[in-house]
């Protein structure tokens, strides 16, 4: 009769016999596990590094990009350019305030007149950018959105904000317009953008909330305003209110050829970000930058990557694709921020390269197969660890029986 030793040597052999046959298993013997996480708007948008796919005549990218992360996309159609990190998670600096825009902006009639009380300019951020709003003042709905567009307002923003029923409430109706959007690297906390942990987006998610906004005729109108006059405090000798001049902080607005808007931010955390949209010729592009290596640089490289965008859009093969809405009860997806007062949005674009709606790595990084192993690898360990379990039995008996 063999002894124990002998049983556990048959074994350990015949198993080693079979590995090769287990780990060479047809791949048709069982599909393989997806992998666990793809990028939204494809699998290129989750690789690390600058994608793009030249053909023909494609001039090269701008050299010397510090963004950390970028991205150039085709408002219209969707389609990805070109992109570097698109998916990596930042902080949005008042970036975010183009989600708030799309979250509220179609709530109240740009007419309608609303008393600000003290309390609806209270508890915002020190060194916060302000429009200079008084409580016991009464303010035009058009007049406070232009304060957060011009002037990046976080006061314009907490007074819209209570209007729409609080700030926690619209932080929660943000978040829930980022995950219709299928924005899944925002997390909102602060309604303006405000520095606060946790709170981050990205340029993929910052290029998502711009395509929507701008198929609302309000928000194209407000971005892309350059200056305006804003209501002041109330002469005190006179009776008369006053009203003082303010100035849109975009610095490309104006000076780059076909810009429409849309937002820039700065914050200490953020660095600079920038989300600007030019026309030109009859297309529309949308180019991201977050946190180049200073101020100026978020839009010198925005400017840069736009001339590339229009100089190779018909001449690179998009590297991905800005999803689409998703429709709200099972309707078409409409892209409209939150109402249809704009221009019909154009129907969905379907896209071989679009994914399911999962979240990306904080980190933008290449999607894995499910561990490599495949059914015949897994397979060998399982048997392996049996073989293993059997061999600990065996010596433990023998080890019990002294």
């Amino acid at each position: 009769m063999p002894t124990p030793r002998h049983t556990l040597a048959r074994l350990c052999g015949a198993l080693t016999a079979a590995l090769p046959v287990l780990l060479a298993a047809p791949a048709g013997a069982a599909p393989q596990q997806p992998p666990p996480s793809v990028a939204i708007g494809g699998e290129r948008l989750g690789l690390p590094g600058v994608q793009v796919a030249p053909m023909a005549g494609a001039p090269p990218l701008p050299t010397d990009l510090t963004g950390q992360s970028w991205i150039v996309s085709d408002a219209a159609s969707g389609e990805v350019l070109a992109a570097s990190n698109p998916h990596l998670r930042l902080p949005p600096a008042s970036t975010l305030k183009i989600l708030f825009a799309d979250t509220v902006l179609p709530k109240f009639d740009r007419d309608a007149v609303h008393r600000v009380a003290d309390e609806e300019i209270q508890g915002i951020g020190p060194g916060s950018s302000l429009v200079g709003i008084k409580e016991n003042l009464d303010y035009r709905v058009e007049d406070l959105w232009r304060g957060v567009f011009l002037s990046s307002g976080n006061d314009a923003v907490h007074v819209l904000a209570h209007m729409n029923g609080g700030v926690q409430r619209t932080v929660d109706e943000m978040q829930a317009r980022a995950d219709a959007l299928q924005a899944r690297d925002t997390r909102v906390v602060s309604p303006d953008g405000y520095d606060m942990d946790g709170q981050v987006s990205s340029a993929y998610d910052l290029s998502l909330f711009a395509r929507a906004g701008l198929r609302n005729a309000d928000f194209r109108t407000y971005c892309a305003t350059r200056d305006a006059m804003f209501p002041g405090a109330v002469d005190r000798n006179t009776g008369q209110r006053g009203s003082f001049g303010i100035a849109n902080t975009d610095r490309l607005l104006g000076r780059y050829p076909g810009l429409i808007g849309v937002k820039n931010g700065t914050t200490t955390n953020a660095g600079s970000t920038f989300v600007g949209a030019a026309e030109r010729d009859g297309r529309t592009l949308l180019v991201t930058v977050m946190h180049p290596a200073n101020y100026q640089k978020v839009y010198d490289e925005t400017a840069a990557l736009l001339d590339w965008g229009f100089a190779a859009a018909s001449k690179v093969q998009p590297v991905g694709r800005l999803v689409d809405e998703l429709p709200p009860g099972g309707a078409e997806p409409t892209g409209q921020a939150g109402g249809t007062g704009g221009p019909p949005a154009p129907p969905p674009h379907p896209s071989a390269t679009a994914a399911p709606a999962t979240a990306a790595a904080s980190a933008p990084a290449a999607a894995t197969d499910g561990g490599g192993l495949g059914l015949g690898g897994w397979s060998a360990v399982v048997l392996a660890g049996a073989a293993a379990g059997y061999g600990a039995v065996v010596l433990r008996r023998r080890r019990s029986a002294g």
